[in-house]
């Protein structure tokens, strides 16, 4: 039996023109031989599996051939040429950089420098992996790189060129190698199944092509692996069951449960990627990657960024149509912060279905410009859960409205609620009735002290705003108290989740009122005042938004507050408390009490 020989080293490139994917470098090179301009140090980068090693060897065959074509390329004939095919020329030394990374490996790399060729014009020395040569290596090479016989070529190949000394990079010329594109893997493996005879379908080949993420070697690994797989027929469905990736049928559907607000669909849809063994942090990437190809199928200009086959081109576009820009824009947002919050995430399952319920409730919301960070809520999943509350909150605004205060005392200044919202109250201080009890601090005595059960329940009672009155006060444009105080509480509300803490300051802040045209908010904190003016007109636009294009103006006051600490001792304490508080020094006089 024949001696099997994988595809990627039986379909090895020979010449310049087989390889793939590296046109530019190849011409540059191939100039450089035609006309003699050969450097005596190159430096090839690039990600694994593109064809450095491979240029390598070729360049260093072409520059030995004794019958050197016309166009550049090597006779494959020759003595030279023989010899490299057969692995036996003495003009060709390679050497793994990453297990021969020591001072004495490169010594004995300059010993073998010094011997000239015995057949062919150049000794070519082709160090692999070069970014593992150790500190001193580099240092024992560097004169020999700089100044080496008229004889010696060096090629250095290495994925990571970050890693090289920048004086090794100044004595050589440097070739970037890009990665292979999706197009031209495919037409390569197509070339390959036919001369093997193997029957392909163009979608296996790119997925095989995206799995191969750029690297020709990879991609003719994966190819053999599905012969083996398939027997020679290489199916669509197949390479998805053997690649284990998820089939973009998947994704196509749960783009238009989104689109149909159909969060139940989507969670389903989900729950059955997650039981065929596939990660949702994959599952997230994914969809990101999807709605990406999306928003290139919109447009005929940036059509060809989308790199898969002609069938699922055109689905991509039909698809694409139906989504609006906004809605693309938010969900891949939403997909971006889920993927980096999944790492994190203790419970990663449910970060991955918050985000598929935002994505559908904000399917149809022209809320947000496009590419805006959407609003971190989510809205009611059953509706007939939301009327009980309604109702609640509609007989506790009733009862507050309705209830009578003590003693015929005029009503408290109202303080505005905001539905389904907790914020701090702010009401103004009320006049104190006439029929309430006040206690006097200054003449308290134990032995007067009633019981708590004779002195009469006179609390006033904080009425809360009737939102038609307010509405109704907003839509006439006039700006008032209550509308002032309502607006302020619902912006701090609507900021994102970034800005929690200036939320916080602004719901502890209570804006003054100065004129229907003008409101003035005072704090006690330079940064504060700082932070505010920077808002300051993104402010003023919502208050005319909500005034029906009333502008309102918003100035910001700033009062120093000195407090003056001094440390006491307990007994200075003592003291201290004495002189300020008269009850105090009465309750020390009748009980004859002591500091311990």
């Amino acid at each position: 039996m024949e001696q099997y020989i994988v595809s990627a080293r039986k379909y090895r490139p020979a010449t310049f023109d087989m390889v793939v994917g590296q046109r530019a470098l190849t011409t540059t090179l191939l100039n450089a031989i035609r006309t003699g301009k050969l450097a005596h140090a190159y430096l090839f980068c690039g990600p694994r599996g593109v064809g450095k090693t491979t240029c390598a060897r070729i360049f260093a065959k072409t520059i030995n051939c004794m019958n050197l074509g016309a166009d550049g390329q090597p006779c494959c004939e020759c003595e030279s040429c023989r010899a490299f095919e057969e692995g036996r020329s003495m003009n060709i030394h390679e050497l793994d950089a990453a297990s021969n990374n020591s001072v004495d490996d490169i010594r004995e790399l300059i010993d073998q420098v010094r011997i000239p060729p015995q057949v062919g014009r150049y000794k070519v020395f082709i160090i692999d992996e070069v970014h593992m040569l150790s500190q001193q290596a580099f240092n024992a090479f560097l004169k020999t790189l700089e100044e080496p016989p008229k004889y010696v070529i060096f090629i250095l190949a290495t994925t990571e060129k970050h890693k090289i000394l920048p004086t090794i990079l100044s004595r050589c010329q440097v070739y970037d190698f890009a990665r292979i594109t999706i197009q031209n893997t495919i037409d390569h493996l197509k070339s390959v199944a036919q001369k093997e005879g193997y029957n392909v379908e163009e979608e296996a080949l790119s997925l095989i092509a995206r799995k191969a993420d750029g690297g020709m070697r990879d991609a003719l690994s994966i190819f053999d692996q599905m012969v083996s797989f398939t027997q020679g027929n290489i199916t669509y469905q197949s390479t998805l069951e053997n690649l284990n990736i998820l089939d973009s049928e998947y994704y196509f559907r749960l783009v238009d449960h989104l689109l149909n607000k159909e969060v139940e669909a989507s969670l389903l849809l989900f729950n059955e990627v997650v039981e065929k063994g596939f990660d949702g942090g994959n599952f997230i990437a994914g969809l990101a990657s999807h709605l990406r190809n999306l928003l290139v199928s919109r447009d005929a200009k940036t059509l060809p960024l989308l790199e898969v086959g002609e069938t699922q081109r055109q689905r991509y576009h039909e698809q694409a149509l139906r989504c609006r820009p906004q809605f693309l824009y938010r969900t891949i947002r939403l997909c971006n912060d889920c993927d980096l919050g999944y790492r994190q995430s203790r419970n990663k399952r449910l970060q991955v279905e918050i985000c598929l319920i935002q994505a559908a409730q904000s399917a149809d919301d022209d809320g947000d410009g496009a590419g805006r960070r959407p609003a971190k809520i989510l809205k009611p999943l059953f509706k007939q859960l939301t009327a009980p509350r309604a109702e609640t909150v509609a007989t506790a605004q009733r009862t507050s409205a309705d209830s009578p205060a003590a003693g015929g005392a005029a009503a408290a200044q109202r303080t505005p609620s905001i539905p389904e919202k907790k914020i701090p109250s702010v009401s103004q201080p009320a006049a104190k009735p006439k029929d309430t009890i006040a206690i006097s601090l200054n003449s308290i005595s134990i032995r007067n002290i009633r019981p708590a059960s004779s002195q009469p329940q006179t609390a006033p009672t904080t009425q809360q705003p009737s939102p038609a009155q307010t509405s109704s006060s907003a839509k006439a444009g006039h700006l008032d108290t209550d509308n002032l105080i309502l607006f302020w509480q619902q912006y701090a509300n609507s900021l994102p989740q970034s800005e929690v803490a200036t939320a916080q300051r602004m719901r502890g802040t209570t804006p003054e009122l100065i004129s229907p045209e003008e409101f003035v908010v005072t704090v006690n904190n330079p940064l504060i005042e700082k932070q505010l003016l920077k808002m300051q007109k993104s402010i003023e636009d919502y208050f005319s938004r909500q005034l029906n294009g009333s502008r309102v103006s918003m100035k910001v006051r700033v009062i120093e507050v000195e407090i003056a600490v001094k440390s006491y001792n307990k007994a200075e304490q003592f003291q201290q408390l004495l002189r300020e508080n008269p009850n105090f020094a009465k309750l020390h006089e009748e009980f004859a009490l002591e500091l311990n």
